[in-house]
């Protein structure tokens, strides 16, 4: 088979950037395929995705994905070093993927790999180092900017490198690689445009961030002024999406069942669920009793030790029933190929792959999956799957259907 190129991607929505990404990636990487390990209805910052993950299958095949496959939740709510390692992991189990690409803003791989090196091997003076720094009461992934600066002692040549979230990912999945042993061969692209956390659409470029596209469609009820920033295919997705209610504002969208959830668990429960330590459960209990809103709490909980994204990820986790061993086990497993959409030449992926690893789990039906006597591990990080969509269709303007895992039709 021709070269292949995998792509770890959200696409809240695929706009003009992951298009240029796309595009350049080919270009290098002078491939044939293209494979999307992509995040779901939920997403690695404690986030909601703004369409359901089928929609989003459909902007990356029309525009050039062949193959889309479902990062499982468990995984595409993580942490970055478990999100990366999940991806890379159902890379890797393919067997016929020659190169990952991935953006960021330093474009430069040498430089993201001597970090990658330190983070996945953990020497003992950085390690010391790591120490020293949360004692001090930083933020783990500040403690370990500082760690790393101070270990690798080239400020010139590494400031800035672990404040751009991009470069941190393309990191993670870095160490990823070099833990499994992988053959898969990194490149990296300059992420093009507006920072990741721009709130704003650009005035003079046809590059937004993802975020400001997401506020826009959020505050606006003509979505006209985002054909400008997106390709054709997503535009019409967003509209048609946007007309029927099936879409999801943000997080806030799901505050009564938030509050409810955590109001409901014990200071124990919560003390189990994933990121929280340190006597966190106990300021989320009195928190959660005394306001109404994800806003009103997090803004409660946000300190220097705890980021928003940290805290907004443990309300995802209290919501889709993930916890401490839920996330401990997804460490030791490797997931199962869950199939959301394919092309021509994505037809072809599936077949090779199959034939290259037959003991691989690829799913195209989830009912066949589920009826099947299978690993507990795959069968429950399923089971999470299909939760976290019957969660996220409560927050439809109109109609929330469940089971959705169940009955939507393949994209092809």
């Amino acid at each position: 088979m021709s070269s292949v190129l995998g792509i770890v991607a959200e696409y809240n929505p695929f706009h003009n950037g992951h298009l240029h990404h796309l595009i350049e990636s080919k270009k290098i990487s002078n491939a044939d395929y293209c494979i999307a390990i992509m995040s779901g209805n939920f997403t690695q910052r404690g986030e909601v995705s703004i369409v359901d993950k089928w929609s989003k299958a459909q902007m990356a095949l029309s525009n050039g994905i062949d193959l889309v496959i479902e990062l499982p939740t468990i995984y595409s709510v993580s942490s970055a070093e478990n999100f990366a390692m999940g991806a890379i992991k159902i890379l890797n189990s393919l067997q016929i993927v020659d190169f990952i690409s991935f953006g960021s803003e330093v474009n430069n791989i040498s430089v993201l790999d001597d970090i990658a090196n330190v983070l996945a091997f953990e020497p003992p003076q950085y390690k010391t180092l790591l120490s020293h720094e949360l004692s001090r009461g930083e933020s783990f992934p500040k403690a370990r900017e500082n760690a790393l600066m101070m270990y690798l002692n080239n400020l010139r040549r590494f400031a800035n490198v672990l404040s751009a979230p991009n470069n941190i990912l393309g990191i993670e999945y870095l160490k990823a690689l070099k833990k499994l042993k992988s053959n898969i061969q990194p490149i990296t692209i300059k992420r093009e445009g507006s920072k990741y956390s721009d709130a704003n659409l650009p005035r003079n470029s046809k590059f937004a961030s993802a975020t400001s596209i997401r506020n826009f469609f959020q505050s606006s009820q003509d979505l006209s002024a985002l054909q400008k920033f997106v390709p054709e295919s997503t535009f019409n997705i967003l509209e048609e999406n946007f007309k029927k209610g099936n879409f999801v504002k943000s997080l806030s969208s799901f505050d009564k069942e938030i509050i409810f959830t955590l109001r409901k668990m014990s200071v124990e429960e919560i003390a189990n669920l994933p990121d929280v330590s340190e006597g966190l459960e106990f300021s989320i209990k009195n928190a959660v009793n005394q306001c109404n809103s994800t806003i009103e709490l997090l803004s409660i909980l946000k300190s220097k030790r705890y980021t928003q994204t940290r805290l907004q990820r443990i309300l995802l986790y209290s919501i889709l029933g993930i916890t401490k061993k839920d996330m401990e086990m997804s460490n030791l497993t490797i997931p199962y190929v869950r199939i959301l959409g394919f092309n021509s030449k994505g037809q072809e992926l599936i077949s090779t792959i199959s034939k290259k690893n037959r003991k691989l789990e690829v799913v195209s039906s989830v009912k066949k999956f589920m009826d099947k006597k299978l690993n507990n591990n795959l069968r429950l990080m399923m089971e999470k799957d299909i939760w976290a969509t019957n969660v996220y269709t409560l927050g439809f303007e109109y109609e929330s259907f469940a089971n959705l895992d169940y009955t939507h039709k393949l994209i092809n």
